[in-house]
């Protein structure tokens, strides 16, 4: 199955999620097969290619928070999605600029599922699929890294286009060379992503014989469409507080993924 080729057969796929996502949550159990931490560990150490399709939830344990739990970025604001969006951007940039600051967390550090990610490139092929913003799979010094929907440690100017450092665009939202807005290089509510991204992502899915899924409740397309690229030997495990929904068979481990790659440290 070929992803990402029209924008209309995106679409198409987007909505048959929609259609039998109902099924998918009915009969799940039959498709999810529970694991231990330790298994999930000895599958990780076997296992020579790897891509780690990761979420929110692995940068929790960073101090980062998480979008949409009780103490998410999202809770207790009306509309968060449209804070987020290309629409706010473009017709009220302040409001954007001030909702946009308050997911900088530039204290925050590379914990241990960071640090392991990276530490494995020296010895397996691995590759992370974030859809993480918050760089901290950068800062820990992944190399073979697809930031899914881009970074908001990288800056620039919409009007001349000038790349610009983060603590300047934390300063102000206007370039001081020409007065244009700045902005984050991250894909907002209402924007497309870009063809080269995604086929760097699928790139890494189709390579791997392991796939593990972290801390994501793996919704949103097309990240979630993602794990669906792979070859059809390759192992999926998921390391997550609550299930998540696929089409297809994966092993489970319900656990903080700290839990996971501590042993793997």
């Amino acid at each position: 199955m070929k992803l990402f080729v029209k924008k209309d057969k995106q679409l198409k796929k987007n909505c048959l999620f929609a259609l039998f996502q109902s099924y998918i949550i009915l009969f799940y159990e039959v498709v999810k097969m529970e694991i231990t931490v330790d298994q999930a560990v000895e599958a990780i150490k076997k296992s020579s290619k790897i891509t780690f399709l990761t979420g929110a939830g692995v940068s929790t344990p960073s101090g980062v928070p998480d979008y949409r739990s009780l103490q998410g970025v999202y809770h207790g604001i009306e509309a968060p999605e449209y804070l987020l969006s290309n629409e706010c951007l473009i017709n009220e940039p302040e409001k954007f600029y001030t909702f946009v600051k308050h997911l900088y967390h530039t204290k925050a550090q590379p914990n241990v599922i960071h640090r392991v990610m990276a530490e494995m490139e020296e010895t397996k092929q691995v590759s992370v699929v974030s859809q993480n913003i918050d760089g901290l799979h950068t800062a820990s010094g992944n190399q073979r890294l697809v930031n899914f929907h881009g970074s908001l440690y990288n800056c620039y100017c919409r009007n001349c286009g000038q790349i610009v450092a983060w603590n300047e665009y934390l300063t102000s939202d206007r370039h001081v060379t020409c007065g244009g807005q700045l902005r984050p290089d991250i894909v907002l509510y209402g924007e497309g992503f870009d063809e080269g991204v995604i086929q760097q992502a699928v790139q890494a899915v189709r390579q791997a014989e392991l796939i593990v899924i972290v801390g994501t409740s793996f919704q949103v397309h097309p990240f979630c469409d993602l794990v669906y690229e792979k070859n059809n030997h390759a192992q999926v495990i998921v390391i997550n507080k609550t299930p998540i929904y696929l089409a297809s068979d994966y092993q489970f481990v319900q656990t903080d993924g700290t839990a996971v790659f501590q042993q793997l440290n």
